[in-house]
């Protein structure tokens, strides 16, 4: 994954474990931005296809860095860790909510911090 910028560039890395390309086709659905993904040159067992090495969604909101390969311990998705996103306005953090939230209705409760679990099991804090 190459960039145009020599510095620096801060990102969120997810393992999605056999269905990287949805995700990131489904983030890109949300954020915009462009899509790269680099697979594995043959089919491995226990993939529909060809998994994702490494994939990235790049937009001018977000960068998320992805792969369908898992560490030998597996996934082990936990409640410590959600990837934060500050809104510049109450309509964007709905329309956000709205797409995230998949195919669950999304809650803007009108709190500072909103949570949002997607159909991946990535865990959203929308902040305003």
């Amino acid at each position: 994954m190459k960039h145009r910028d020599v510095g620096l560039r801060s990102g969120i890395f997810i393992t999605f474990s056999g269905n990287c390309r949805r995700a990131l086709t489904f983030y890109q659905s949300c954020f915009g931005g462009a899509l790269q993904f680099e697979t594995f040159g043959e089919e491995l067992q226990g993939f529909a296809e060809k998994p994702v090495v490494s994939g990235s969604l790049v937009s001018d909101k977000i960068t998320i860095y992805g792969s369908d390969l898992v560490h030998n311990e597996g996934r082990r998705v936990g409640n410590y860790i959600s990837v934060f996103l500050l809104c510049k306005s109450a309509p964007e953090r709905k329309r956000l909510i709205e797409k995230l939230a998949f195919d669950k209705p999304g809650n803007d409760n009108g709190q500072k911090l909103v949570e949002v679990a997607d159909g991946f099991g990535v865990t959203w804090v929308l902040g305003l």
